[in-house]
């Protein structure tokens, strides 16, 4: 059983963002931020399968892919790696790659690389603040400038460099051919709306994303059956024995948490490992009169799993004086 707030580790980058208070508080000294990870902070905590971090651009990034887990395991690493965008913040012109514009063989995607064409072979797209990008592994990706991204991924570094704009760190040319998808990617499936409340975005074989709105003055329980993390993006809350704000995550696991979501409500993102939508949803409906509490019958207001596990929110409510 666990609930615990997350460390919050700043990363400096040539590339990263000279700003980031809107996300953490932290002096970083002038240094450019490239990545805020989250990480559990209980001592002699097992490592998480699912981490968080946030990046910030402020130019390009390399393009690159990550391998899938058999390729992984062949190489004689732990995992491969695939990730999800829930992109937070887009300046004007802003884009992402996603996959090629085009099939290639390997040996045209060898010469691309060489002659720097690759650059515009990958399928640049404008992105914008609430945008949802799954990739997958094996899927050629890069993120441009102007961004602020919430990432979620499989814990691994197994990343393959392609092309890196001169910076002078290693490529990993054969690697990334051998794992690679060298064509465009299949349109993405559109996010879920299971309820008021709760939103799919991504279900992905290794993990799911949610984004859940609650509404302000209202108390959810929260019961956790897997690795589960929160980001609050927006409001903050009451969460157990933690209050919370914009930019602080929380790591629970197999745990129950309530969450007060006090005046201004709670919107955050909810990633969880394994497969699967989460439990119903289950909503006590009641009403208040004269300060005495008055139960109305239950509601349903979400679909049926698919799975068993994960996190099930059950709102209650508080007695109005």
């Amino acid at each position: 059983m666990a609930i615990e707030r997350a460390r919050a580790v700043l990363v400096p980058k040539p590339w990263g963002a000279s700003d980031v208070s809107q996300w953490s508080a932290a002096d970083h000294r002038g240094r450019n931020i490239g990545e805020i990870w989250y990480e559990r902070s209980s001592a002699g905590a097992a490592g998480s399968a699912l981490p968080f971090k946030l990046l910030f651009t402020s130019e390009a990034l390399s393009i690159q892919v990550h391998p899938d887990d058999r390729f992984a395991h062949a190489i004689g690493l732990a995992r491969g790696k695939s990730e999800a965008w829930y992109v937070l913040g887009a300046a004007p012109g802003a884009k992402v790659a996603v996959g090629l514009s085009q099939h290639v063989a390997p040996n045209q995607l060898r010469e691309a690389v060489g002659d720097g064409s690759i650059v515009d072979l990958v399928a640049w797209r404008a992105v914008f603040p609430g945008d949802i990008v799954r990739v997958s592994a094996g899927t050629i990706h890069a993120i441009g400038a102007g961004l602020v991204i919430a990432e979620i991924q499989q814990h691994s570094d197994a990343t393959f460099r392609l092309f890196d704009y001169g910076r002078g760190r290693e490529l990993h040319v054969e690697s990334a051919i051998a794992v690679a998808d060298a064509g465009p990617v299949e349109l993405q499936v559109p996010p879920v709306r299971l309820t008021d409340e709760r939103t799919v975005l991504v279900s992905d074989p290794h993990f799911v994303l949610e984004k859940i709105e609650l509404p302000p003055n209202s108390i959810w329980q929260a019961d956790i059956e897997r690795e589960t993390w929160f980001l609050v993006l927006r409001g903050g809350a009451q969460m157990g024995q933690l209050g919370v704000t914009v930019g602080d995550a929380v790591f629970a696991e197999f745990d129950r948490i309530e969450i007060d979501t006090g005046l201004d409500g709670l919107v955050c993102l909810v990633a969880r490992t394994g497969t699967g939508v989460a439990p119903v949803l289950v909503q006590d409906v009641r009403s208040f009169h004269a300060g005495k509490l008055i139960e109305l019958p239950e509601m349903l207001l979400a679909t049926s799993v698919d799975q068993p596990g994960g996190a099930a929110l059950y709102p209650q409510s508080r007695t109005v004086q």
